[in-house]
């Protein structure tokens, strides 16, 4: 199965700038053993299962409620059982038409 997950989270409480917290977040996901992918409105993960999904977003929120009263979230799922790599392969159907 592949889970592709796009989220945004920050906290809510630390004014405009909160990249410095938002960095936080991406080194932990980047420690995972999933691919994952930086943008500028937020972090893409391909996972095996909606639980490591889930975990991803649970251990993300975990982290900001360190330094933050209150945290922002969206998440988006693209669940495609039977399938892997599907991030890739995505983006390389896009651009091959």
């Amino acid at each position: 199965m592949s889970v592709i997950m796009e989220f945004a989270m920050f906290p809510m409480d630390k004014g405009a700038h909160v990249s410095q917290y938002v960095k936080r977040v991406v080194e932990m996901v980047d420690a995972l053993p999933f691919q994952s992918q930086l943008t500028a409105m937020g972090t893409i993960v391909e996972c095996d299962t909606m639980e490591e999904c889930l975990d991803v977003l649970a251990k993300a929120n975990s982290l900001l409620e360190t330094v933050a009263d209150r945290i922002y979230c969206t998440a988006k799922f693209d669940n495609k059982p039977g399938k892997t790599g599907q991030m890739n392969h995505k983006i390389e159907a896009v651009r091959a038409k």
